[in-house]
């Protein structure tokens, strides 16, 4: 079923304003003006992202919407995937967050708007724990473009959480996936936006 809705998440410190979330936002409205997009601007509280976003995919039909994260977003799509049984595109997804965000407790500043600060509580660390998809289903509705180079996160990790998923996994690159435009016509041929 070709994707009608497509939903996608940044990652820790990001926002909307990220640069893998306005190239794909471009290329969809460009390329599929007819696609629903929506990329909202994520609370700091894991259990009220995941509320907020349950809530604004209500209403969107299951069996052609899709998600798309990055990093900790690729965490609350892949939550959302096994919700709603829809296909997910996962960007240097974050596998364990609760374990990798627990030493960032505190104040926090956006990447792409320093004078935007929100503060990690520790009770942040459970509500991601309480998220955690301890494995897959249905592995062919996966994507995952992973970077062995990635600073932050275990590409070893990261690929062997989506057991059977397609998976192109990066000589080299970097978390931010700075050669994103070189991979995108291959995540919008995964989607089948239509």
């Amino acid at each position: 079923m070709p994707t009608t809705h497509l939903l996608y998440l940044h990652g820790f410190r990001s926002s909307p304003q990220s640069v893998k979330a306005r190239m794909t936002a471009a290329a969809v409205n460009e390329r599929f003006p007819q696609v629903r997009w929506l990329c909202p601007m994520l609370p700091a509280s894991p259990a009220q992202a995941i509320e907020e976003l349950v809530q604004a995919v209500a209403d969107w039909p299951q069996d052609s919407m899709a998600v798309m994260g990055s990093s900790l977003g690729g965490f609350y799509a892949t939550w959302l995937a096994e919700r709603f049984d829809c296909k997910a595109v996962l960007l240097n997804p974050a596998v364990h967050p609760a374990r990798d965000l627990a030493a960032h407790i505190g104040q926090h500043e956006l990447w792409h708007d320093p004078d935007q600060r929100f503060y990690f509580e520790p009770a942040f660390v459970d509500e991601l724990l309480a998220q955690e998809v301890p494995r897959i289903t249905r592995p062919q509705r996966y994507f995952a473009l992973i970077a062995k180079g990635d600073e932050l996160l275990d590409w070893q990790e990261m690929a062997g959480h989506y057991p059977g998923a397609t998976i192109k996994l990066l000589d080299g690159g970097d978390h931010a996936l700075s050669d994103y435009a070189q991979h995108l016509d291959e995540v919008l041929s995964f989607l089948d936006l239509a």
